[in-house]
């Protein structure tokens, strides 16, 4: 057998999430059933980079597979791709690993992910499902602003998912921008890893911020309380994308 890094995109509306779930269609489901049939009906098992809720976008999710030998890169796409239809996953890159131990979750050492909302009177039409549509007019400044309290190592526990499974809930947040353009409100997040639901809370809460509802200095209050009463609501899932995952050593290198 072969082992393969891949990279995937993937429109996460319809989906139960990445996980394989007893309770509806998941993108690892869809992936593994598409690769058996290059496994004479064995269904592959698949290690991903970070696993997305229902409704979570991918523009480049990166998994790890092995395939029999044999196979180029390119056949290993083409061929995953057609037995992967209709559903909207998409294999953008395929390459082997930079070494037998690259785990594409563990091996990672930055994550980025983009939060849109729209921002206008009308409800979204070509966009339904990919932005949290908002109503009511965001001061995006004033998100930037409490955003920054933030940035760093802190115990997000605030910001955490009560079902979140992470041992610890420290992490080092790198980077957290909003700004406007248009109608459109664009928050890019960075971290090396995040807690479950943590860039979800944290987009509900600055959310408040936008609105007026809340002073720009609660948001560090509500960090420093360490309680997820203490932070506004989950953003719902629609406007999340995986952007990039970010290793030493891109497998992926130039390839298009």
């Amino acid at each position: 057998m072969t082992l393969w890094a891949l990279k995937l995109e993937y429109d996460g509306r319809g989906f139960v999430g990445w996980q394989r779930q007893v309770n509806g269609l998941s993108v690892q489901e869809v992936l593994e059933q598409a690769a058996s049939r290059l496994c004479n009906g064995v269904v592959p098992a698949s290690v991903i980079a970070g696993r997305t809720d229902a409704g979570v976008h991918a523009a480049a999710q990166v998994a790890r597979i092995d395939l029999p030998d044999g196979l180029t890169a390119r056949a290993v796409r083409e061929a995953l791709n057609f037995h992967m239809k209709p559903h909207p996953i998409v294999v953008l890159a395929v390459a082997p690993p930079p070494n037998a131990d690259w785990n594409p979750r563990f091996s990672a050492i930055g994550r980025d992910y983009r939060y849109l909302i729209l921002n206008r009177a009308a409800r979204p039409a070509l966009e339904a499902g990919l932005v949290w549509h908002v109503k009511q007019v965001l001061d995006a400044d004033a998100m930037h602003r409490a955003a920054q309290s933030l940035l760093g190592r802190h115990d997000f526990t605030s910001f955490r998912a009560a079902a979140c499974q992470a041992p610890s809930p420290l992490r080092t947040l790198d980077r957290l921008d909003v700004q406007r353009v248009g109608n459109r409100v664009i928050i890019d997040a960075s971290a090396r890893s995040f807690l479950h639901h943590q860039v979800r809370n944290m987009v509900g809460t600055l959310k408040l911020v936008g609105e007026g509802r809340w002073p720009e200095t609660r948001v560090a209050a509500a960090l420093a309380a360490c309680d997820r009463s203490a932070a506004g609501p989950t953003a719902p899932p629609d406007g999340l994308t995986l952007m990039e995952v970010r290793y030493p050593r891109d497998p992926f290198g130039t390839q298009q």
